[in-house]
C-alpha cells in the first residue's frame, strides 16, 4: 500500500489503486469535490510535492488546459493511489460556506480513464 503524505499534516497507508480524492477524504482529510470527481469542476485541486503521477487522464488534462491550470496542479479525482505522493489539498470544505464536500466520488475513475503523458 502506498504512503499518501498531506504536507504538515499527516500520512496514511491508501489502498492500492484507489483514486486519490477517495484515500483523502476516507482519511479525514477534508477536500472538496463538487462534480462527484467528473473532472468539470476543478474543487478537488491538490499541489503535489513529491511523487508526481507520470501519466493523468485525458479528461484532466483537457480541464486543466481549460482554466490554465495545467502544470500548476493535479485533480486528485483522477489520480490512483499507485505510490507514494505527498499532497496538499487547495479547497476545503471548513472554508467554504458548503455544508458537504459534493457527492461521493465513484470507486472507479469517471469519465473513463483515458490515460495520456504529462505534458512538459
Amino acid at each position: 500500500m502506498p504512503t499518501i503524505t498531506v504536507k504538515n499534516e499527516r500520512s496514511f497507508d491508501a489502498k492500492s489503486n484507489k483514486r486519490l480524492v477517495l484515500a483523502l477524504e476516507d482519511n479525514g482529510i477534508d477536500i472538496l469535490h463538487r462534480c462527484g470527481g467528473n473532472a468539470r469542476c476543478t474543487t478537488c485541486r491538490v499541489v503535489i510535492h513529491e511523487g508526481e503521477p507520470e501519466k493523468m487522464t485525458e479528461a484532466e488534462r483537457n480541464r486543466l488546459q481549460q482554466n490554465l491550470l495545467l502544470g500548476k496542479v493535479r485533480l486528485s479525482c483522477q489520480i490512483l493511489c499507485d505510490h507514494e505522493m505527498t499532497v496538499t489539498p487547495v479547497y476545503r470544505l471548513s472554508a467554504t460556506e458548503y455544508d458537504s464536500a459534493g457527492d461521493r466520488p465513484n470507486d472507479h475513475i469517471t469519465p473513463d480513464a483515458v490515460w495520456v503523458s504529462i505534458p512538459r
